[in-house]
């Protein structure tokens, strides 16, 4: 799950971007979800909704409205999971051995 709070504006193009780029590249559904509207008292921007699940391979599956409160329900295949990360092999390439200094 990847929960947002931001309003609309220059981000709304790089979040619908973001997240199915993050599905790819982790071999992963990711459940990206936005509230919808102005809040009050702090009225800083009005949000844009439309929460939505993104496949493995990036796709969206459900999306929610931008103009209301709603439940995004999709339905997930974990063999797709399993496909996805049989066939790019991202996961073979990282060495976690080497991210110690990182860590520290």
């Amino acid at each position: 799950m990847n929960p947002s709070a931001t309003w609309k504006g220059l981000s709304q193009h790089i979040w619908t971007l973001e997240q199915p780029a993050a599905a790819v590249a982790n071999g992963f559904y990711v459940g990206a979800i936005n509230r919808v509207g102005v809040e009050e008292p702090w009225a800083i921007g009005e949000f844009y909704g439309s929460s939505y699940v993104a496949d493995p391979r990036g796709r969206i599956l459900a999306q929610g409205p931008d103009d209301r409160d709603a439940l995004v329900v999709a339905d997930i295949d974990l063999e797709i999971v399993r496909e996805v990360k049989a066939t790019w092999k991202f996961d073979e390439h990282r060495r976690p051995e080497t991210y110690g200094i990182l860590t520290r």
